[in-house]
């Protein structure tokens, strides 16, 4: 990219698309928009028309950045880098990691996922039980099921002979 890109973009902040709607350099196709729309078609088709539709909005706004620049732009304001979310930063470190800064709340979280955890490690227990006691119960059926065509068998064969 250019220096000329940054100026513009600050630019397009500051004033919006109306500046920009003339600007032929960001209306342009340029070589990894081709690419990522061929490859979009060739993959799975509405890609490739989401690309072609990016760039009729682009021209439409006067956006000054490629595809590429705008998708990494989204990607860092939904993850958190561009100020989007709803979680402190610090929970976004790991499941249930990181501190609120309340030490009175995190004892209490820790507290409930120690619970919780119990409760998994019993419903895991009272799920082995039950396996084993209904293999108990398909062997002793199995069992009753053989013995009796054994005895069946038995009977035909000295009833026959």
């Amino acid at each position: 990219m250019s220096a000329d890109t940054g100026t513009s973009r600050q630019a397009w902040a500051s004033h919006g698309p109306m500046q920009f709607r003339r600007c032929g350099a960001a209306m342009r196709w340029r070589g990894s928009e081709i690419l990522a729309m061929v490859l979009g078609f060739m993959v799975f088709w509405p890609v490739g028309l989401g690309v072609i539709g990016w760039k009729m909005w682009q021209r439409r706004s006067g956006y000054p950045g490629d595809l590429f620049a705008f998708l990494r732009e989204k990607w860092q304001s939904l993850t958190g880098r561009g100020g989007f979310g709803f979680a402190p930063q610090g929970w976004r470190a790991g499941p249930f990691g990181g501190s609120t800064g309340n030490r009175a709340f995190d004892e209490w979280r820790q507290a409930e996922l120690a619970r919780i955890e119990q409760e998994r490690q019993k419903l895991a227990a009272a799920e082995r039980e039950f396996a084993e006691y209904m293999d108990n119960l398909r062997m002793a059926k199995d069992r009753e099921e053989f013995e009796r065509f054994m005895n069946e068998r038995r009977g035909r064969q000295e009833g026959g002979v």
